[in-house]
């Protein structure tokens, strides 16, 4: 079968196209027959060997994906670790949910990583059950996860704050419900909340970026806030000041995607609720790029260069 692999460490350069033999399901996998594959921030530490617990080069790249069961033929989608963007992968049947009714390939493949990413952090915010007037600060708003985090928090009904590179973009968000949108590249985001919240702050921000972007975070938050960081872009380790966070009482909490899976309880409970929403037409993934597998290189490049606006999918 074909497969895109991560042939050695290094950016966007080190993939390829290459045939590799059909995946062995272990216990509790099944077989999936892939026709689209997600491409997410973590994609591209995994090529350049920073992503945690993966194996080494050479390896099938891609952690997100849709397709048919090869035991029935039932749509579905799916998440794994590594080895989804190949035209078969083995995944574990816990792992794989019913492609809604409607939606294509892609937007299957564009579903799970972030809506559960998205959903885990309202739930680490405890906004899930108690959302009544907040507001929430969205990094890379544009963004898949970003996103999926604007359409959840127009359903919870808070306040949308949300930052990115263009004002392209950000019009393009507030038609799914961002309400006040940050051109970071023309202010900066840590000021802007000062003045459109009248230097009170926000109860939550979603930190994906790392690096100095940690402690700015903490700075927009009012007394009481959370900082939910999940991700790294920058490639930088988080900087964080603990004394910032006694000054108002505030909390950063970690949330892993890779970890939150192995919670088959949790898990659950997730898929519960973003199916109903999904079935009721509330959530749908914003599918900005589909590549062939074999641009998977300049796929990945999207990412890192920031041009993407939504998800960026592989067709397999």
């Amino acid at each position: 079968m074909k497969a895109v692999v991560i042939t050695r460490q290094g950016g966007p350069e080190v993939l390829e196209v290459r045939d590799v033999p059909e995946p062995t399901p272990g216990p509790a996998e099944e077989l999936v027959r892939v026709e689209a594959g997600g491409i997410n921030f973590a994609d591209n530490m995994t090529a350049m060997g920073g992503y945690p617990g993966t194996p080494q080069p050479p390896f099938v790249a891609g952690r997100e994906f849709s397709g048919t069961r090869a035991s029935n033929g039932e749509r579905v989608m799916g998440y794994t670790q590594w080895g989804a963007f190949a035209e078969m992968v083995a995944a574990r049947s816990p792992l794989l949910w019913p492609v809604p009714v409607g939606w294509s390939a892609p937007e299957g493949a564009a579903f799970p990583v972030n809506f559960f990413t998205a959903y885990f952090a309202y739930w680490k915010a405890g906004l899930l059950d108690n959302p009544e007037g907040s507001r929430v600060l969205i990094h890379a708003v544009a963004g898949g996860v970003g996103t999926a985090a604007v359409q959840i928090g127009k359903l919870l009904g808070v306040e949308i704050y949300g930052t990115s590179s263009s004002d392209e973009k950000l019009a393009r968000v507030k038609e799914l419900g961002l309400q006040h949108g940050i051109n970071y590249k023309r202010q900066e985001y840590e000021e802007a909340i000062k003045e459109l919240t009248k230097g009170e702050g926000v109860d939550v921000v979603f930190e994906m970026l790392g690096g100095e972007h940690v402690l700015k975070s903490v700075r927009c938050l009012r007394d009481f806030g959370r900082v939910i960081v999940y991700g790294t872009a920058t490639g930088q380790r988080a900087l964080l000041d603990v004394g910032a966070l006694y000054a108002k009482g505030a909390s950063v909490h970690g949330l892993w995607l890779t970890y939150l899976s192995q919670k088959p309880d949790l898990m659950r409970q997730a898929w519960q609720q973003l199916s109903a929403w999904a079935a009721q037409g509330h959530l749908r993934p914003v599918i900005g790029d589909v590549l062939p597998m074999e641009k998977a290189a300049d796929a990945y490049r999207l990412l890192l260069e920031r041009k993407n606006f939504g998800k960026v999918v592989l067709k397999i």
